[in-house]
């Protein structure tokens, strides 16, 4: 069993960064693929970003490459989303989640454990 919690959210400008962290209860916690995932109002929940159980895989979303970085310490089972750059449209609900999958491109339905969400607010 793996509890998540989200935290870092906030109101940011554009163009300003913010670092999201998902920290996990669970002792197994270091084995599992974690992924991020938002959700604006009135749209569905889009995949930003993922990463293996040993930091060495990573995927991120066609919207958020080149500016968003994901990261992990599984000493600390915590995982970051480093976002930089940050645009209006990036303004929703992040949501972290884990995954038994081993490999890291899979798909919403593959995520057995979510957290409650952070709100990412990016005014222009």
């Amino acid at each position: 069993q793996v509890q998540l919690v989200e935290s870092g959210g906030g109101l940011v400008q554009a163009g300003g960064s913010l670092r999201l962290s998902c920290a996990a209860s669970g002792r197994t916690f270091s084995t599992y693929v974690v992924g991020w995932f938002r959700q604006a109002p009135g749209k569905e929940r889009e995949h930003v970003a993922a990463i293996s159980w040993s930091g060495g895989s990573t995927y991120y979303g066609n919207s958020v490459k080149g500016r968003f970085t994901i990261s992990r310490d599984n000493a600390k089972n915590t995982v970051y989303l480093q976002m930089n750059s940050l645009k209006p449209e990036d303004t929703a609900v992040y949501y972290c989640a884990a995954s038994t999958s081993s490999i890291v491109v899979v798909p919403k339905s593959r995520y057995g454990y979510w957290g409650q969400g952070t709100q990412v607010t990016v005014s222009s």
